[in-house]
C-alpha cells in the first residue's frame, strides 16, 4: 500500500544557496516575493539574513551551510519539517561542505520532496497550481531496506 506525506497549501520552503550564487538567489527571491511571503521560509545562516534584509519578513534560520547547515536542513527533510527545497549551488567550484550539499540533496530525493538547482527549475515549481493547494507526495517504501537481514 503506497503512503503519501501531505504538503499542505502554506509550505515549509528551505532556501539555500553557495557564496558565488547568494546574489542570484537573493534577485530570484525579490523578483518572486509576493508568492514566497505566503509559505515558512526556511534558510541557511547567512543566506537567511540576506534574504531577511531583502524582503523584509522573518526567516527561520539554521547554522550556515559548512558549519552544520546542510545537515540541519537534511534532518528537517527527514523529519517532514521542509516541504521543499530551493538550493542554487554552484558548479564551478568546489565546497569545503561537499559531502554535506550531496548528503542534502540526497535526502531531498529519498523524501520526494520537490527541489531547484537552479532559476528556472524554481520558476517552474513556483509557478506550479500545487504551490497554491495541498499536495499529496508519495513516500516511497523503505521498509524492505529498514527491515534487510544484516550478515556480519
Amino acid at each position: 500500500m503506497k503512503s503519501y506525506k501531505e504538503l499542505k497549501a502554506k509550505k515549509n520552503i528551505a532556501l539555500v544557496a553557495h557564496d558565488h550564487k547568494k546574489d542570484d538567489l537573493i534577485d530570484w527571491i525579490d523578483a518572486h516575493k509576493e508568492e514566497l511571503i505566503k509559505h515558512n521560509l526556511i534558510a541557511t545562516g547567512t543566506t537567511g539574513a540576506r534574504i531577511e534584509e531583502k524582503i523584509g519578513v522573518p526567516i527561520q534560520r539554521v547554522m550556515s551551510g559548512p558549519l552544520g547547515g546542510d545537515q540541519q536542513m537534511g534532518s528537517m527533510i527527514a523529519t517532514g519539517l521542509i516541504d521543499m527545497v530551493i538550493f542554487f549551488w554552484d558548479p564551478m567550484e568546489a565546497q569545503p561542505h561537499d559531502s554535506d550539499v550531496k548528503a542534502l540533496l540526497r535526502l531531498g530525493v529519498v523524501w520526494n520532496i520537490p527541489m531547484a538547482c537552479c532559476p528556472a527549475t524554481a520558476d517552474f515549481i513556483l509557478s506550479s497550481p500545487y504551490m497554491q493547494e495541498t499536495y499529496n507526495s508519495e513516500v516511497t517504501d523503505y521498509s524492505s531496506y529498514l527491515n534487510r537481514k544484516i550478515t556480519p
